[in-house]
């Protein structure tokens, strides 16, 4: 199964690329494990999102840009509301990075 890297610059893939830096820096890591890693890192987000998330969100915002190269699109939102069944949240600016999750399986 092939995967994306976009969850690597969410924040708690921000969070491992540093730790794991700092891991291979210190010599506590290989660098050849620290790869390993953020493969395994990529796979389980992929995953988990598939398969366990199963609350559905609608967002309405003003779209500021929006790009499609290589198959991925980009968006960004201004003023943007998340809404679910439970709770309602407004964001001033958010980017959505989204691809074709049928990609994942070729």
């Amino acid at each position: 199964m092939a995967t994306f890297e976009l969850y690597r610059r969410s924040t708690i893939g921000m969070c491992l690329t540093e730790t794991l830096d700092e891991m291979v820096s210190n010599g506590t890591l290989s660098p050849e494990i620290a790869i390993q890693v953020l493969v395994q890192f990529d796979k389980s987000m992929t995953e988990a999102l598939e398969n366990q998330v199963k609350s559905k969100v609608s967002v309405k915002g003003h779209l500021h840009t929006y790009r499609f190269c290589d198959n991925v699109w980009t968006f960004i939102l201004q003023d943007a509301v998340f809404k679910n069944e439970e709770c309602q949240e407004t964001v001033g600016r958010v980017k959505i990075v989204a691809c074709d999750s049928k990609l994942l399986t070729q």
